[in-house]
Parts: structure tokens; sequence; C-alpha cells
């Protein structure tokens, strides 16, 4: 993975890393900034397995494949959104051979140097004014757009908070408290984006409405499961394949209050005609399968045995967690449906339902779950979001193996304690086994390694 790894300064986690590899850190807020790994040791292998999936779905990596070719007659023109969207652009300028201009926008620290593109840094999981600001100039540039230019419109997960401008009538604080809403009853992201996109100005095609006739070229990094292009970032130059009616069933079903305007703005949608969209080309050019396989051909090359369980899982992580620990006791009892040592990959977006009051994406979660459930059986697991931070915590998943409970109970943690309270960050933080990288301004979303000897 080719990209640069800021440091964490409050917490002291990793060290910067050079533009030529992404070094992942094994860390201890309280330890040493990198734990020493024995050579061939399972946690070496999961890393490297992690390292090798990173490395097929970096934008620089991929984007220059995909780029149409010049010879049109007007501007190139290059817009995007996505905690890999900086990134992409820095890949859009190293390829072009012409001249080019354009605005994306990133999450705060995911940016990347570029020449010709700006790059505006803005909030995310939450959307703040800076990203309703950039959304507003996206959109501006977009609409100056004529038939003689070329748009390339570079998206990826997490651009449905980044570029987010609600429609009018309906507040910033409104549409943000209805998808907190969402998230924390356990809704999926398929969901979460499908109430967003009725709720925009700018979501489900409409900012393709605002190219007007320009040729748009849409590059996709995908973080859904299924990698429908109307999902990422809630396809903002894609035909929306939802309606409004569904995103008023999605709050009727998952019990969530919205205001008197919001939902006369869905009620209204629902009898509009849709816009039509001019002339698109949408590519996704990197996904959850693409970072599997990657890991999967490293894992052979050492002798392992490969069980692909897809790039599309769903459900919630503690859910998934004991499916995988079923799968993994079946492998070591029986040698079915692969024998050790074997390892099982896996990827899309689990969800948490917040009950307790503690600290944790989805990934430390899942496996603090799976130390539970797998308890006594001959695994080690690696588990983190692709884009490098694990919900909104500054680690990007975390690390266990055959003694994780063992060593827990050393330490005085209570394993089933910090699940219940939904706090497995301060859990592994105790051990000392947070997967931390920084950005690694890519996303694909959630991988999962599950080693069985």
């Amino acid at each position: 993975m080719t990209a640069s790894v800021h440091p964490l300064p409050t917490l002291g986690l990793a060290a910067p890393v050079s533009d030529s590899s992404l070094e992942l850190t094994l860390a201890h807020v309280h330890g040493p900034s990198k734990l020493d790994v024995e050579p061939q040791s399972d946690r070496e292998l999961l890393v490297k397995m992690f390292d090798e999936a990173l490395k097929a779905v970096d934008p620089k990596t991929v984007v220059s494949r995909y780029l149409p070719q010049p010879g049109h007659r007007g501007r190139t023109i290059v817009i995007g959104a996505g905690k890999a969207a900086a990134r992409m652009a820095a890949a859009v300028e190293e390829a072009w051979s012409g001249p080019l201009e354009g605005i994306v926008v990133t999450r705060y620290g995911h940016g990347e140097r570029t020449r010709h593109v700006r790059v505006i840094e803005a909030g995310h999981p939450a959307p703040d004014a800076a990203g309703r600001d950039a959304a507003r100039q996206i959109l501006a540039l977009a609409q100056s757009a004529t038939a003689d230019d070329l748009v390339i419109c570079l998206m990826s997960g997490g651009g449905s908070a980044l570029l987010s401008l609600p429609a009018d009538g309906i507040a910033p604080e409104e549409k943000a408290g209805i998808a907190k809403a969402l998230l924390q009853s356990g809704a999926p992201i398929s969901e979460i984006n499908c109430v967003r996109t009725h709720l925009s100005a700018i979501k489900g095609g409409q900012l393709g409405v605002a190219c007007g006739e320009a040729r748009v070229v849409t590059l996709i990094i995908s973080d859904v499961p299924g990698d429908d292009p109307a999902l990422v970032a809630s396809g903002p130059t894609v035909p929306c394949t939802s309606t409004a009616l569904e995103a008023l069933d999605i709050l009727r079903r998952r019990n969530i209050w919205a205001p008197f305007e919001v939902m006369d703005r869905l009620r209204g949608m629902a009898l509009q005609p849709r816009k039509e969209l001019g002339p698109r080309q949408v590519q996704v050019i990197a996904t959850a399968q693409t970072a599997l396989a990657a890991a999967g051909q490293y894992a052979r090359s050492q002798g392992l045995n490969v069980l692909m369980l897809g790039g599309s899982l769903e459900g919630e992580s503690r859910d998934v967690a004991a499916v995988h620990a079923g799968i993994a006791a079946q492998i070591a009892t029986h040698g079915e449906p692969t024998p050790a040592p074997c390892v099982i990959l896996s990827g899309g977006e689990t969800t948490v339902t917040v009950r307790g009051g503690g600290r944790g994406g989805r990934n430390a979660e899942f496996l603090l779950a799976l130390a539970l459930a797998a308890d006594g059986l001959p695994l080690s697991a690696l588990a983190c979001d692709t884009d490098g931070i694990d919900g909104v915590e500054a680690n990007a998943g975390a690390f266990i193996d055959a003694h994780t409970l063992a060593r827990a109970r050393g330490v005085r943690l209570d394993a089933q304690n910090h699940l219940f309270s939904n706090d497995a960050y301060t859990f592994f933080e105790r051990l000392g086994d947070l997967v931390v990288t920084g950005p690694t301004r890519t996303n694909v979303n959630d991988f999962r390694a599950v080693l069985v000897r």
C-alpha cells in the first residue's frame, strides 16, 4: 500500500510511514510504538495478509487502469468524495497528460498532496460545515460543465457523510440526527444511505443531473456489500435505485422519529418523476473481493488453505463472529470444509447495536465475540477496517489468538462484561492488541482473517 500514514500524536500509537509501503503497527497506547513480531508467527502472517489486501485496493494501483482517453474539446473536471477521494485524485494527476481542475472532499487526516485538484477535508461520520461547503462548491463546479467537458467523478466509502448537502427546507442537524439514530439502531449501511439519499440535494444521481450534457465518468472504490454503484456514497452520479417510499418504511421499521419537514419531503418525493441523466459511464475499480483475493494469494504462498466466505457479509458483529467460530471448530475438529492449516477470509460490513457505554468499532467487537465463542480452539484472527479507522476510534481493528482470554484474566479483564458494554476497544487496548495503521486512504470496508491451525 503506497500511502503516507499520519502519526497519531494524541495517542502516540503509530510513527509516520514512508510513501513506499504501509507498515502496520500492533500497538499498546502505553507501550512501544511497535511490538516485536517473531518471524513467521501467526500474527505476522495475518498482518502481512492485511498489508497485501490494502496494496491491492490502493488508488495509486487501480485508478490509472480505468481512466478514459483524452481527446475531448473542453475542460477535464475532477470531482469526488470519500475516504479514498484525495488519493484517487492524486492518482488521476499522476496518470493524466492534459490540464486538470477540480475539487474533492475527504475525511480529516485522509488528505493527499495534489497540484491541480483541490482537496477539502471535512467531518466523518458526523457531517459538518466544511463538508456542506465542499458539497456546495462541488455542485457549482458540476453545474459549470458544458457538453464539451469531461467530468471524472471519484467516489468511495464515506462520501455520503462528506458530501452532505440537505435538501431545501431540511436543517443539517435534522438530517444528521436521523442518520445517527439509524446507525445506533443497528440499521445496515444500505438502509442508512437510502434515507440520506432522499433527504439530500446532491445524492441519488442529482450531482450527475447537475453535470448537464457533459460526459461523466465515475470511478468507484466500493465499500458496500454487493458493490452496487448506486449505494457507494449514495450514488451522486448514479441513477437512484431506491424510492422515497422505501426511506419512509425504513424510518417506520426502525422506529426513528423524524421532524414534520422530513416526512413531508419524503411523501412529496414519492409523487415526483425521476430526472434523467446525461451520457454516463460508471466503473467499480476496487472491492472487498479484490482485497480478499490478494490476501488469499499470499496465504496460499505460505502453505495455507483458504476458505473464502466473500466480501458481502452483513449482520451483527457478534452474530457474524459466532458463525466464524462455528466454521473454525468444524475445520479444527473434522478438517471440513477444508483441512487446517487454513485461513478463513471474509469482508463486508457488520453492524453493532449500541446498548453499552463503552468504546470500540465493529471489528473490535467481532474479535471480542470471536474470542469468547472460539475459546479453546487453536486459532488466531485479525479484523480491521480497510480505511484504517474502526468506527470512530484511532485503531483499524485488533488481533486475537488462542491465549487472548487467558491473558485477559491475568490482568483482571472480564471479556464477557466488555462485550456486554460494547467496550472492545478498552479490552484490546489493555492487552496491547490494537492494530493501528493511521488513515490508509482507501476503503473497501471490513477485512477479517481467521487462521486455524
